[in-house]
């Protein structure tokens, strides 16, 4: 009996003996997907291997549209702009839901410029930081070149393209328009 247990003491001394002297702190054991223990750190928008041509993003699949996104027909010109002006209609209802959220949406982007009742008087204008922004009481505008101006922008202003999406730049548009039947009543 003592010498079976002398046998198991030495062979149970001699494993961990072996186990201990295959690991070692600074080399860890063999790992499965080691990218995910200890991740590659990549800097942002750099070239990178992973893409054609090392671009840094993919592009998108030709002819597809976003998801959420409606193509717009009209172009960036002044031809675009005319046309937009004369042709291109609201496909949404005016109605208090429309014109309340318009109102919200103007205070939120547009007012700064052109003022909260459309004169052009924003505080971006009283503080002179930009100059000549007009009253909608002294323009020919129709909700075609008001969309198409918010979705290409004009002159000094940009597009909003990008902040606002398509229902509500017609909002916005909603209240332009009544903005402005406000402003040549007086």
């Amino acid at each position: 009996m003592n010498r079976i247990n002398n046998i198991l003491i030495i062979t149970l001394i001699s494993l961990i003996i072996l186990v201990q002297s295959c690991s070692s702190p600074s080399k860890p054991n063999y790992q499965f997907f080691p990218n995910m223990y200890e991740s590659v750190g990549y800097e942002t928008y750099s070239e990178s291997d992973a893409f054609v041509n090392g671009i840094e993003a993919q592009l998108p699949v030709e002819n597809t549209i976003a998801r959420g996104w409606s193509p717009y027909e009209f172009p960036n010109t002044e031809e675009g702009y005319q046309m937009a002006k004369s042709n291109l209609t609201s496909p949404f209802e005016i109605n208090e839901t429309n014109l309340s959220k318009g109102k919200e949406l103007y205070g939120i982007y547009c007012a700064v410029c052109h003022g909260s009742k459309g004169d052009g008087q924003g505080i971006l204008m009283t503080r002179e930081k930009f100059l000549g922004i007009p009253s909608y009481k002294d323009r020919d505008i129709t909700p075609g070149s008001i969309y198409h101006v918010l979705m290409h922008g004009r002159n000094a202003m940009g597009s909003h393209a990008g902040q606002i999406d398509e229902k509500e730049r017609w909002q916005i548009t909603q209240h332009v328009i009544n903005l402005r039947l406000e402003l040549t009543k007086k």
